[in-house]
């Protein structure tokens, strides 16, 4: 008997529950290892990322119809109960009766018959009244719940943002991932590549950054000719924003000291025509041959990768035009495409803080006099943005700021430094500080 889809979520989901592993990459093993066809994937990819980016929502429901604390459920029924909350509450075009059934056939399959019954009674308890109380939640609870981050989180994204722009943040990461992909245009041009897309079958929309393109697609863009050729890469436009505040030109000598994958540096080529070295960077071999074949796929021929730690002066650096340090960080303005991240405590940010200032210090040695340094993070959380450069510009009196992309709206005002976060500005969660030597 063939395995299926939901036997798959299961699989993948107790893998994620028992050995902490990544949503995605758990997944994507799952989609090698059997022969799925794509309305399977698309079912099992629904299940996997919808029960983790809900688990609080999900456990906070069915929670209420049991006689025992969630931690003295064996992993497998915590992930079935996961499972058939999830498609009660969140997928309209399954029936309950559905849902609970194949929980219960989940659990029978699964070496789990002494469950089968706790399982269908709990989910029908789920189906009766599981929305009616997530409906009566208030006040921090509420936000907490509906949009499954933890409590400390909520508070403190309404002490950085007030509670309208917390919220607004969290229920973005709830939304639809658009795929943002960046015009190679040392090869083609906006308008060509959408005409190309659109022969695969695959709909490109304009954006408000010019050649930042969003792709109307459930299948891997990997397996597009368009990409196969070099026509383009993944990118978000927070990211694109960023490279264009370095203000590049040709032959000028840029260093990407946090590189990998890469992205940053193939939008640096273009804005250098691919004339000049573009040093990308990163400590690990494995990362630096990322950074290398991209390069080659999409023609760029003047940038350099390079095995470098970060945190290490690095002589062959110096009297360099423009540096970027896009550094480490907790990640937490990618929690729609990573929703592990918000689970983690915040108090492990902490340890990330002197080694984000360590690159940030090592990294200003390289600028010359006049030239360009910016500092940048996929996170949301102050502290290890706008008071990393506070402290930075304390410790370096021959650094000023200059205001990022001033015509970008903001969320908060941060002075010079900007915040982009994905309901105002449609884009990652990412900060953006700039610096000239003087």
């Amino acid at each position: 008997m063939s395995i299926t889809a939901r036997q798959v979520a299961f699989l993948t989901l107790l893998k994620i529950e028992k050995d902490k592993a990544y949503s995605n990459i758990a997944l994507d093993s799952a989609v090698k290892a059997y022969s799925l066809d794509s309305t399977d994937c698309a079912f099992i990819s629904r299940l996997v990322y919808g029960v983790t980016e809900r688990k609080i929502t999900l456990d906070f429901v069915f929670s209420k119809f049991l006689k025992q604390p969630l931690k003295k459920l064996k992993p497998e029924i915590l992930v079935i109960l996961r499972l058939g909350t999830y498609q009660i509450l969140f997928m309209d075009k399954i029936p309950d009766s559905a849902a609970v059934n194949e929980s219960v056939l989940l659990a029978k399959n699964n070496k789990c018959d002494f469950a089968a019954g706790l399982v269908n009674a709990v989910l029908r308890k789920v189906s009766e009244s599981g929305k009616r109380i997530l409906e009566s939640l208030q006040g921090e609870e509420r936000v907490s719940v509906i949009y499954s981050v933890p409590l400390e989180l909520v508070k403190f994204l309404n002490y950085h943002y007030n509670e309208e722009n917390a919220e607004m943040i969290l229920k973005s990461a709830l939304n639809s991932k658009e795929i943002t992909i960046r015009v190679n245009t040392l090869k083609t041009t906006e308008d060509e590549l959408i005409d190309i897309l659109e022969e695969e079958n695959i709909v490109a929309k304009k954006t408000f950054f010019k050649n930042a393109l969003i792709l109307e697609t459930n299948g891997a863009v990997y397996e597009l000719d368009a990409y196969k050729n070099g026509l383009f890469y993944v990118e978000d436009i927070s990211s694109q924003i960023c490279v264009s505040e370095l203000g590049l030109k040709e032959n000028d000598k840029f260093i990407d000291i946090c590189s990998a994958p890469g992205g940053k540096s193939f939008t640096a080529a273009q804005y250098m025509n691919n004339k000049g070295a573009i040093y990308s960077c990163d400590i690990h071999s494995h990362r630096v041959q990322l950074i290398k074949s991209g390069a080659e796929r999409l023609g760029l021929t003047c940038i350099k990768p390079t095995e470098n730690d970060a945190t290490v002066f690095n002589e062959d650096f110096t009297n360099a035009d423009c540096v970027l340090c896009d550094v480490p960080c907790s990640g937490l303005g990618i929690i729609g495409k990573k929703p592990e991240i918000k689970y983690k405590s915040l108090d492990e940010i902490k340890d990330l803080i002197p080694i984000q200032k360590q690159i940030l210090m090592t990294a200003s040695q390289y600028v010359k006099k006049g030239g360009i340094l910016i500092y940048s993070t996929c996170s949301i959380n102050p502290n290890e943005n706008r008071k990393v450069c506070d402290w930075f510009l304390k410790e370096n009196k021959n650094f000023e700021t200059v205001k990022v992309a001033p015509d970008i709206e903001r969320c908060i005002d941060e002075g010079d430094y900007l915040t982009l976060t994905p309901h105002i500005n449609n884009c990652d969660g990412f900060f953006i500080a700039k610096f000239i030597r003087i």
